[in-house]
């Protein structure tokens, strides 16, 4: 929404006013049916909260990643939090278990995206307390992190959260193959030269991840110190000149 001092700019100006940006809508798959019977009117069996929480680990016994995210250059396949959600509640309910959050960390950063929009990244660590049907509990924690240009970041954030918790305390397997089970013989790897590396940390669109990485890589080859030509000619070491273009690139200097 823009302010009366805007409108009144733009009204003199004859401009319209910038379209919001809208992130790219995925289309969801609809959530299959979960035929789980309830607890029946006498309740759950009263047992602990860790055999309760054992018996809905052995009735999920898969999610698949059946979704798809397509968007930017980018696809893969994951398990989203309503798909989890969705095959954990009615078993949830018939062991009568709870999964409550007890206590929520947040934290917030700003930043300007690629079409010069400001959005707030929000990362939470959530600790659960999980109830049992006897009233006995335990806890855990797990954490999330989520984008918005709105105010719906830390919703997201934690619902991420809650996805991270069920999946991973419940051991829950996708129903994939193992990635193991595949051998593919590479041969031997070529060793990228000084010059190689050189190239990559001084373009432009390596990100500060990438550079991060490539040291890692010149410090397991014992490559950190070699001299090469850095863009005004000068000699300089690998190690000095990734450090540069890292600093250069998230704002910690020239």
């Amino acid at each position: 929404m823009t302010s009366l001092t805007e409108r009144a700019e733009q009204a003199a100006t004859g401009t319209e006013p910038e379209a919001p940006y809208t992130p790219p809508t995925l289309a969801a798959e609809p959530l299959p049916d979960i035929d789980i019977e309830g607890p029946g009117p006498e309740g759950p069996e009263q047992v602990s909260a860790v055999v309760a929480w054992s018996r809905v680990m052995d009735d999920i016994r898969g999610i698949s990643k059946r979704e798809q995210y397509n968007a930017a250059g980018t696809r893969y396949n994951f398990r989203g939090v309503d798909r989890t959600v969705n095959a954990f509640a009615p078993v949830l309910r018939r062991h009568g278990v709870l999964v409550i959050p007890s206590d929520v960390q947040a934290s917030y950063r700003d930043f300007t995206n690629s079409n010069k929009k400001i959005q707030r990244e929000c990362t939470v660590i959530v600790t659960w307390t999980i109830y049992g049907p006897k009233g006995d509990h335990f806890t855990a924690q797990s954490a999330g992190e989520a984008l918005d240009s709105a105010d719906k970041g830390t919703a997201k954030a934690q619902s991420v959260a809650l996805r991270v918790l069920l999946l991973t305390a419940g051991m829950v397997p996708t129903g994939d193959p193992d990635p193991d089970s595949v051998y593919i013989d590479r041969g031997e790897a070529r060793i990228r030269s000084a010059e190689e590396y050189r190239d990559e940390i001084l373009d432009p669109k390596t990100s500060p991840q990438r550079l991060s990485i490539i040291r890692d890589e010149l410090d397991s080859l014992r490559m950190l110190n070699s001299r090469v030509q850095n863009e005004t000619g000068e000699l300089e070491t690998l190690d000095s000149i990734g450090g540069r273009m890292y600093m250069e690139r998230t704002g910690g200097g020239s």
